[in-house]
Parts: C-alpha cells; sequence; structure tokens
C-alpha cells in the first residue's frame, strides 16, 4: 500500500495513487465539481460492500461527513462513516489484483475480492 496523504481528519483517507486515479476518473466524467461519495450497504460476500461513485456537490447533505484532499471532495453518510472510519483507500494497476483497495481497520473479515467485510 502506498502512504496515506496527509491531512488533518482521520475519518477516510487517500493515498497520493488514488487521489490521482480519482482525479483522471473525474476528469474524463468533464465535471469538476464532483466529489466522491463513499459508503456501505449490506450485501456482497462478507455482509457488506463498499459503495463508490461521483456525484454533484450540490447533493451533499448537512449530516455527511466531507473530507478534503487538495480541493477534491469525499463525502460519506454518518451511518455508513460508523463502518468507515479510519478507512484507507488506495489504488494499484498491477495487472493482477489492480484497482481500488479498501484497508478498513473496523472489518473483522474481508472477502477475496476486497470489496466486502463484516464487522
Amino acid at each position: 500500500m502506498t502512504q496515506a496523504t496527509q491531512t488533518p481528519q482521520t475519518g477516510i483517507q487517500l493515498t497520493e495513487a488514488a487521489l490521482k486515479h480519482i482525479s483522471m476518473l473525474r476528469q474524463q466524467q468533464g465535471n469538476q465539481d464532483l466529489c466522491l461519495r463513499v459508503g456501505v450497504r449490506q450485501g456482497g460476500c462478507s455482509g457488506m460492500s463498499y459503495l463508490m461513485d461521483f456525484e454533484d456537490q450540490s447533493k451533499i447533505r448537512n449530516e455527511d461527513k466531507v473530507f478534503d484532499y487538495e480541493g477534491f471532495k469525499i463525502v460519506c453518510d454518518p451511518k455508513s462513516l460508523l463502518y468507515l472510519y479510519g478507512l484507507v483507500l488506495d489504488y494499484s494497476n498491477a495487472m493482477i489484483g489492480g484497482g481500488f483497495q479498501f484497508t478498513n481497520p473496523n472489518a473483522a473479515q474481508t472477502c477475496g475480492c476486497g470489496k466486502s467485510f463484516g464487522v
């Protein structure tokens, strides 16, 4: 895993590799005002699945927690943040096992694909 970017908040952290890749994906969307919403839902191999999608900043709700990384915002609802607090989001472009990787200190178990977890 690459080093997480330095930020005063510790709720959800991004590595430099993840920030670079997410910024590139946002640029491909053609809208620099998009933020990244992360969350969890019931389901997946281990009980809970990670959610990630771009969202217009106008949809940020008052109760959402917002983490700012060099002008790029990550948004998480309070219920999901209970499961994601301390999460480090990394990205690898390796041919095998590449993509986004979630290092979640709250996960008691994770599945082989790394996209779901149990608490």
